[in-house]
């Protein structure tokens, strides 16, 4: 079971660090041009701290539980990425973009089954 909890930390690391890192340096339309489209009609400034919580987050879901320090912001990140993923997928839903919002579904169950698991 631990292996299969570090797989799905691993998933979801790799791919919010890869979209906040977009989120940190790309433009909006950028953004749009790679399919991170749940930008539109955001603040620049708002993409980027929604960029730079992302990889912080992606720091928070493996370092607490590797390192033993704090382990409880493991579950804690899994929990806001579940969060997020929630809200990204209303945003695609109104988008009209089901592969998406197929993608924030794939994302909330690894973030549950994570949060659930490290809980545990």
């Amino acid at each position: 079971m631990n292996t299969i909890l570090w797989i799905c930390q691993g998933i979801l690391s790799l791919a919010f660090l890869y979209s906040g890192i977009n989120k940190t340096i790309l433009s909006e339309q950028q953004l749009i041009a790679k399919g991170q489209t749940g930008v539109v009609n955001l603040r620049i400034g708002v993409i980027r701290f929604i960029g730079i919580s992302e990889v912080l987050g992606a720091a928070g879901i493996i370092v607490p539980w590797l390192t033993n320090i704090w382990p409880v912001l493991t579950p804690v990140t899994a929990i806001c990425f579940a969060v997020i993923m929630l809200m990204a997928a209303q945003i695609h839903y109104k988008l009209h973009e089901p592969k998406n919002i197929a993608t924030n579904v794939f994302l909330l169950i690894l973030a549950v089954f994570v949060a659930y698991g490290r809980l545990m």
